[in-house]
């Protein structure tokens, strides 16, 4: 073959030229609502607004996952909130800033596998629940048999009518205590373990001894313990 008659020849070894891609990017603000007392929690990025591709309508609907540790701003976090995950939705775009809103509550997965463990009865429930400002929730409660005081017995199990009973009590005592309020108030209970103090305190009258609670959307745990999410 004749050299100068085929093109690629000549541009055999020719660098591409590369750009860097967060030359491109933006940073913007994540702020909590004012439920919680730190609000601003860190830093998000996006791609500028570029023609029809705008920066903010990529940023609305974007889920953050924050411990509520971190959320809670003091200098000697409590061991009761670094195993919470809270996720804020951004609801809208003010300058540099997303305001964000409420969207859930979980466990981490090492403390959710902590609390499973053989010779005892788990117990399932959920409920939707609607706050009075018209907000729509579903939470989950999960609980926990546990071994009396004193008792020989290898096992701890509940029985099958027990169950449906706690699982019962489980949904009424959910839906009654966020039916009456609104969102902020209601993930104000969730913090401090309000609903599942107010679990404990009925099992503590009923069949079933219950304490120690722990609360996340909603969530406890002893006797009887209560998970929520």
């Amino acid at each position: 073959m004749a050299v100068g008659k085929n093109r690629k020849l000549g541009k055999k070894g020719r660098k591409v030229r590369r750009v860097d891609p967060f030359t491109k990017k933006e940073w913007y603000i994540i702020q909590a609502p004012n439920m919680f007392p730190k609000r601003d929690v860190g830093q998000t990025l996006v791609t500028r607004t570029q023609g029809t591709k705008i920066a903010s309508e990529a940023l609305k609907g974007r889920i953050f996952e924050i411990s509520l540790a971190d959320l809670n701003a003091t200098d000697k976090p409590s061991e009761n909130d670094s195993y919470r995950k809270i996720r804020l939705k951004c609801e809208d775009v003010q300058g540099n800033r997303l305001l964000t809103n409420f969207h859930g509550m979980d466990l981490t997965r090492d403390k959710q596998c902590s609390l499973i463990k053989k010779w005892q009865s788990l117990i399932e429930a959920r409920a939707d629940v609607k706050t009075t400002d018209g907000y729509t929730l579903r939470m989950f409660c999960i609980a926990f048999t546990q071994k009396r005081p004193n008792q020989i017995k290898k096992t701890w199990y509940a029985q099958a009518g027990q169950i449906r009973q706690i699982r019962k009590k489980m949904v009424d005592i959910m839906t009654a205590e966020a039916s009456k309020c609104d969102l902020k108030d209601l993930v104000a209970k969730f913090i401090p373990e309000t609903i599942g103090k107010v679990m404990i305190q009925y099992y503590d009258i009923g069949f079933y001894n219950v304490n120690n609670p722990l609360v996340l959307i909603p969530f406890s745990y002893s006797y009887l313990s209560f998970l929520f999410f």
